[in-house]
């Protein structure tokens, strides 16, 4: 039997009620159902955004559109900005003017632009200023049972709280804008269930990249990933936030954790997060719109999460991966169809069929990103190499993924630490990530790096190398050189 259940929407204070069905729902489903408005000719859903982020790279043309058109922002209370991408993480090169004009440019059209049309912005001035999927969930905007949209493809970290997060192009974000709503097909749901538990030195970033090796970058089109299973239960949110984050390198649209008690914990007295009567009421909500017990699904695949080892990835696409105790594949033990992608990937990386991963020498090592930023990130990287020095001729970055970061990360010492071992320690920002600011590789390095993507030239230089690990491997890579097992040179476990 159907029950109604309240519904305390973020940054409004009203409550609304909704027949929820008795069960066999995933939660992708019900969430999506609920924000449904219309059936659209196409086939498509107009569909209710709750909570819309934006930030400086793909917000400008989106407001010109609305601005040219004589409309305002339908629910600036539900919209939040911040600037990332472009702004420098070196503290000298913050004043302003910014000394890239173009840089400066974007800026300046993100300040006008939010003032103008009333929207919140967190600024460098703010003390709330970051990466834009760092600051969502620890400003507590970030809620189960919600959508929410963002002119960025990794805005499927969300879904670590039980929200559906999408990733939008701009003139999505104008539509938004206009009218708080987008268009959107039905996905399928696969339930990746990752079970037992993970050994010494194994992170969430090694299970997302262990599923896309397993999956392939292509395996979720179509698909929205529900992940679960007793690792998954395990993990923090910060955690689950690294596993989601990836979701969309597997070819995901989304991915998302049933919340529970841990994401309750995580939420409570977050600035906009509901307080007082309205948090049981938004606790009763949140507990409905996880999957239930007998939910259906499209697709089941499950992993044994005991058997997982660090992972790095070799190649040119997040799929490109193998434990670090593995060697390169040879081009003849993929499909036919395969096989151009991998001959292009060896030769673009300069790696040979067979070569141990293990030894790889590294010029740069970067541990930040919407992907590793976050302060357990660092807390761990901190841990390891406390006493330890950067090897020689290694340029290495730890950057915050926000100023509330940056701040815990103070006032846990972790700059004293970094610094010690020979860690530069910057503002926060995207930094060495998609290298939209002064951070970047140069010709052809090699880099070691937290984020999520080493597509050619993604960190910055056209003939740049990425290497994607977790951000304890990153700091084995430090303090070494080379790619290297964090187990044995930290003696994890």
């Amino acid at each position: 039997m159907a029950r109604r259940v309240g519904f305390n929407p973020a940054f409004t204070g009203a409550i609304f009620y909704f027949d929820v069905p008795a069960m066999k729902q995933n939660l992708y489903n019900k969430v999506f159902d609920r924000h449904v408005v219309s059936r659209l000719s196409s086939g498509q859903y107009q569909v209710f955004i709750g909570l819309h982020l934006v930030h400086e790279v793909t917000s400008p043309q989106a407001f010109a559109l609305i601005r040219e058109r004589g409309l305002k922002v339908r629910f600036p209370n539900r919209t939040f900005a911040t600037v990332d991408h472009i702004i420098p993480t070196d503290a000298r090169e913050r004043k302003r003017p910014l000394l890239d004009s173009l840089a400066e440019e974007m800026l300046q059209a993100i300040e006008k632009n939010t003032a103008e049309f009333g929207v919140n912005y967190f600024g460098t001035d703010s003390g709330r200023q970051g990466i834009v999927h760092v600051i969502g969930p620890e400003l507590g905007l970030t809620q189960p049972g919600m959508t929410i949209a963002c002119g960025d493809s990794h805005t499927s970290t969300h879904g670590a709280f039980g929200s559906l997060a999408f990733g939008i192009g701009t003139s999505q974000v104008a539509d938004i804008l206009a009218t708080q709503t987008m268009s959107l097909g039905r996905l399928k749901v696969r339930k990746i269930q990752v079970n037992g538990r993970l050994g010494p030195g194994v992170y969430a970033k090694d299970v997302i990249l262990a599923i896309i090796r397993k999956l392939g970058v292509n395996g979720g089109v179509g698909y929205a990933y529900e992940y679960t299973g007793d690792v998954i239960s395990n993990f923090t949110m910060e955690e689950r936030m690294t596993l989601c984050n990836m979701s969309i390198e597997g070819g995901a649209r989304i991915g998302y954790v049933n919340p529970d008690e841990t994401t309750f914990a995580y939420l409570k007295g977050r600035p906009h997060a509901p307080q007082g009567s309205d948090w049981d009421k938004a606790v009763e909500y949140w507990r409905s719109v996880a999957s239930d017990s007998d939910a259906t699904f499209d697709d089941v695949v499950t992993l044994d999460g005991s058997s997982l080892a660090p992972h790095v990835t070799w190649g040119i696409t997040p799929g490109q991966s193998l434990p670090v105790d593995g060697a390169v594949p040879s081009v003849s033990s993929f499909q036919e169809s395969e096989q151009q992608l991998i001959r292009e990937a060896l030769e673009y990386m300069d790696l040979k069929e067979g070569q141990k991963i293990e030894g790889v020498p590294v010029d740069v090592v970067f541990i930040g990103s919407c992907t590793n930023g976050r302060i357990s990130d660092l807390e761990e990287a901190a841990r390891v190499v406390k006493g330890m020095k950067v090897a020689s001729g290694v340029k290495a970055l730890v950057v915050p993924g926000s100023e509330q970061v940056e701040r815990e990360a103070e006032a846990k010492g972790l700059p004293e630490v970094f610094r010690a071992a020979g860690f530069e320690w910057r503002e926060p920002g995207c930094s060495m990530c998609l290298a939209m600011n002064p951070d970047k590789l140069k010709d052809r390095q090699i880099s070691a790096s937290t984020s999520n993507r080493n597509f050619k030239g993604r960190q910055g230089s056209p003939s740049g190398r990425t290497l994607l690990m977790s951000p304890v491997m990153a700091a084995a890579a430090a303090v070494t050189g080379k790619v290297a097992d964090a187990r044995k040179v930290f003696r994890l476990g």
